[in-house]
């Protein structure tokens, strides 16, 4: 970029403060934020289980989360789920639980898992499976994190809570019910087709459910699962006459049950071991306990001090929703079924990740894991790896130990590749670079590839390709993440041979309309409006011009500088949730997530502020319909996350970090690995979005970014606030 042009623009703002007024770079005791006894009380599970904006075609108008019981990276997501379906399980308007299963995605566009429901009942089940289902109130539900609880109608109570592989319920039957207590549960039943087996015993049940199908995908997983029940049955049945499901039920008087249960994707035994293991026999308010203890250790590694009680439940909500993926994969000895199918073992005190939503989380979710828990992010890169080796290429949006070929682009490498950059450097990350680098020549992997090499892009109407400009785009940004991967480990030919790849944007400019546009295989430009949706996903060419984050200015050059860029970002931001249908920011959906910071590329980090904390406000709420599109496993919360920080990983697989405005007037980050960073901004407030002077470790910062150590070691950013 043209960092004078930049520093001229911060100077005549007046963001760079004299000398003379340098602040100490230790906070005061008044400035500095303690970790919060209990953040997971600001978290409300419910947000983005109602529509919070126009369903514009790419999964509903809801984040699709569910309510559930989840640990952080979770392998076990105990939610109900009602009987009017919602990509996630559960839809707020709906009145109706047909069962609580075992397994969730949160906030995805198509559906999967929702394995194994239970539903308890008194007396028997209903004949036909479509009236099994038991009315309630929302005043009679509460969900917090590592657990849910609800009342039926009926006076039926379900409290759920997890651990990492496993979780507990206990049930509570009405004392005024003369029928018996029971329960029914189906390892038939799924979001998608299943089928399954379960094998009762005296008090236990076991057996495996097989499912799969995640967007109309051939991909197939068997997950197994052991229950154990605090009292034996009294009767048992198959459900429906299919050894899939079992009706149960107890003595008679019983009133109070306790089940705890495993799953596993290796076997029962398995299964039946990780629930020994991580529930130890406590209780079921020992586990719940445990479990918030666990999540108060996760949000409270960033503190924030001041602001509205709702602007702390919008910001603790969104880290609660970015952590709950990606899903810890491997039993608690470490096995795990691969990508092969074959069963491997992970190094001692490590585990195996699944379930990457990577078009959508390679943006910005990761890089806020690998900030706050770069042991565990070391880990998911380490199995994003492993994922490559076993498949023999990196698929883009794998489920289970399976890929689905969903969305395009290389994004997993493109995961890695910014894992390191922000400290997650516990994993072979050289035969990632290798593996990603072969990869590159997979079908699989990126389809059109031979186009992209030899034109240096992916022509229109390409066979095998969704998108053609828009994969020519995703290829660029990931080539661009893996050389800067290349570069820190001092492979010098492949980051030159990658970051020429990454330049293939320019391939797709044309300087007659002054947009990223399809192109023929012959060099010649087919016909051509901004709003256009062939040959781009999920969004139009007005959309994904500004889809060059590695390469903003050299992009803005060709487009006519700085002032002529200032305006049609103007223009852009009209609107900020318009679908694809309209020239105009599409903020519900990933590709226009990085646009608000690129004002900071071209001397104007006032709009950047402006913008972000607009959008921070207008999109992001503590209700139900809080979230305007998918949470696709934490990515949209994410972004919130890092708005409320005034802060924004621009760059795939670089460290650095634009610049806006801080929401909190003081917020700690503990990185857990004894780093800590200290945003302070005194006078922040809905009024003060100005940044006037920013300094870190007392020194004035000329340029709205931060620089690419600043996460690597403890540091005070010190703001002074005004309104504009």
């Amino acid at each position: 970029m043209r960092l004078h042009s930049v520093a001229a623009a911060l100077a005549s703002a007046a963001l760079l403060a004299p000398a003379a007024q340098a602040a100490s770079s230790t906070p005061s005791p008044a400035e500095s934020s303690r970790p919060a006894a209990d953040p997971a009380g600001y978290v409300n599970p419910f947000v983005g289980t109602a529509p919070g904006g126009t369903d514009f075609g790419h999964g509903g108008g809801a984040g699709n989360t569910f309510p559930g019981a989840s640990a952080a990276l979770g392998g076990v997501q105990w939610s109900p789920d009602t009987v009017t379906h919602q990509h996630g399980g559960y839809a707020y308007k709906d009145n109706r639980i047909r069962g609580f299963s075992l397994t969730h995605i949160s906030g995805a566009g198509c559906s999967d898992y929702g394995n194994v429901p239970f539903m308890p009942l008194t007396g028997r089940p209903d004949p036909d499976p479509a009236a099994r289902f038991a009315t309630f109130s929302h005043a009679n539900e509460q969900a917090s994190p590592g657990s849910y609880g609800v009342t039926f109608d009926n006076g039926i109570r379900t409290q759920l809570s997890v651990t990492q592989r496993s979780g507990i319920a206990r049930f509570t039957y009405p004392s005024g019910d003369a029928r018996p207590a029971g329960l029914t549960v189906d390892a038939g039943r799924a979001f998608n087709k299943a089928s399954g087996k379960i094998t009762v015993g005296t008090r236990t049940l076991s057996g495996y459910t097989d499912s799969g199908g995640f967007c109309r995908s051939s991909n197939r997983y068997r997950l197994y699962f052991h229950v154990v029940f605090d009292r034996p049955f009294a009767h048992t049945e198959a459900l429906d006459g299919k050894t899939s499901g079992a009706y149960v039920s107890f003595a008679p008087g019983t009133r109070t049950v306790t089940a705890r249960v495993g799953v596993s994707f290796v076997d029962v035994g398995a299964a039946r071991r990780n629930a020994a293991v991580e529930q130890g026999g406590g209780s079921y308010d020992v586990v719940r306990h445990a479990a918030r203890n666990r999540w108060n250790d996760w949000l409270g590694r960033i503190a924030v001090r001041g602001g509205t009680e709702v602007q702390r439940r919008v910001f603790y909500t969104a880290l609660y929703h970015a952590l709950l993926h990606p899903s810890a994969f491997s039993d608690t000895d470490g096995r795990y079924r691969g990508m092969d199918g074959r069963v491997h073992r992970t190094r001692p005190g490590h585990v195996q990740y699944a379930n990457y939503s990577g078009w959508d989380v390679y943006r910005s979710q990761v890089q806020l894991l690998a900030l706050l828990a770069p042991r565990e992010a070391s880990d998911v890169a380490r199995s994003i790896l492993e994922q490559g080796r076993q498949a023999g290429y990196f698929d883009r949006w794998t489920l289970a130990n399976g890929g689905t070929r969903v969305m395009v682009g290389d994004p997993l490498p493109a995961m890695a590749a910014a894992i390191h950059a922000f400290g997650g450097t516990d994993f072979d990350a050289e035969a990632l670079l290798r593996t990603a680098v072969a990869g590159r020549e997979d079908d699989r992997q990126r389809p059109g590839h031979q186009q992209y090499d030899s034109l240096g892009y992916v022509p229109a109407g390409a066979k095998g390709v969704w998108g053609s400009a828009s994969t020519t785009l995703e290829y660029a940004v990931a080539d661009s993440a893996l050389a800067r991967l290349a570069g820190r480990l001092g492979d010098k030919d492949t980051e030159a041979a990658l970051t020429r790849a990454a330049g293939n944007w320019r391939h797709l400019f044309n300087p007659a309309s002054g947009y990223l546009q399809p192109r023929a295989a012959d060099g010649t430009w087919p016909p051509f409006t901004p709003t256009q949706r062939g040959d781009y996903v999920e969004g139009n060419a007005a959309q994904y011009t500004w889809m060059v984050p590695h390469d903003l200015p050299a992009l803005f050059a060709a487009m006519g500088g700085d002032a002529a860029v200032t305006s049609r970002l103007d223009t852009f931001f009209t609107q900020l949730n318009a679908g694809a249908e309209k020239p105009y920011a599409y903020l519900g959906n990933e590709p226009s997530f990085n646009v608000p910071w690129a004002y900071d590329y071209v001397g104007r980090p006032d709009r950047a502020q402006a913008t972000v904390r607009r959008a921070l406000v207008a999109l992001f709420a503590d209700r139900p319909d809080g979230l305007v599109g998918n949470d696709d496993l934490g990515a949209m919360s994410s972004w919130a996350v890092w708005a409320c920080l005034g802060m924004y990983p621009q760059i795939p697989g670089s460290p650095q970090l634009a610049l806006a405005s801080p929401l909190f007037p003081a917020a700690t980050v503990r990185r857990g690995n004894g780093v800590t960073l200290t945003v302070l901004a005194p006078g922040a407030s809905a009024e003060n979005i100005r940044v006037r002077s920013l300094r870190l470790d007392g020194h004035p910062v000329s340029t709205p970014f931060l620089p690419d150590d600043f996460t690597t070691r403890s540091g005070v950013l010190r703001y002074r606030l005004t309104s504009p």
